[in-house]
């Protein structure tokens, strides 16, 4: 049986270890087991933190990422973990997610294809259901505002020009970018991702609209690989093949 946490020497043990040393001097399971908080009569938060992480089917073993798509009842099948627990796990994921992104992302200026894959991979790499977004511009290609315009399952997500259009008209904005992930992890356009993107660029020209981009975000998932990769699509063309 594995020592109590009172049984360990105060140095080690993760509230105190952190008091003294620093977050940054904590290991994955120590943070974790922070927020699991206790453990039960045969168990350490530590040695449950243990089991928790070991959900990660990643060869990247210190990348934490794969609890973005960790779920209740995934957690709850850990001995030891029970809905709280979970709960509370799952609330400093997000916690960690929303820390990330800007406070304000008006008047962010877009100078490229990278301010959007900063501005937006934390967000959508993780995710497993893919989600295509408008980013609205102003002439000076300042961020008006961005929206959701479309949720799909695992495959693909359900998008239309006229839709596309409709929410730029609406907001009034002069440019639109349009990103999308890919939960495959393949982040290589496919050929409805061209076509769509033909079809958007021809019609927002009939209304004086410029698309400056269609931007895929992915995560390569490849042995000994972690990375993010992001290509930039316009009318039809790679633009950009980039690790970010």
């Amino acid at each position: 049986m594995s020592l109590k946490m009172k049984e360990l020497p105060s140095s080690e043990r993760p509230y105190e270890k952190l008091e003294i040393y620093g977050a940054k001097k904590l290991s994955n399971s120590e943070l974790l087991a922070i927020i699991i908080k206790t453990g039960t009569k045969d168990e350490t938060a530590i040695s449950l933190a243990q089991k928790v992480l070991k959900l990660n089917q990643s060869t990247s073993v210190n990348n934490l990422g794969f609890l973005r798509n960790v779920g209740i009842a995934d957690l709850c099948k850990i001995k030891g973990i029970g809905k709280v627990k979970a709960i509370q796990i799952i609330a400093a994921c997000e916690i960690g997610l929303r820390m990330q992104m800007p406070l304000d992302v008006q008047n962010i200026q877009i100078k490229g294809s990278q301010d959007v894959a900063d501005l937006l991979m934390n967000e959508l790499k993780y995710e497993k259901r893919e989600i295509a977004k408008i980013i609205f511009l102003n002439i000076k290609n300042v961020i008006q505002k961005i929206i959701d315009i479309s949720f799909g399952g695992t495959n693909f997500a359900m998008l239309e020009p006229k839709d596309v259009l409709y929410e730029a008209v609406k907001a009034g904005s002069p440019k639109i970018i349009i990103v999308h992930n890919h939960p495959s992890g393949d982040c290589m356009p496919s050929t409805e991702d061209i076509n769509l993107t033909k079809r958007i660029v021809s019609a927002a020209k009939l209304i004086g609209i410029e698309v400056l981009d269609h931007i895929i975000i992915a995560e390569k998932r490849m042995p000994k690989h972690n990375e993010v990769f992001v290509i930039a699509i316009y009318k039809g063309g790679i633009l950009k093949y980039g690790l970010f």
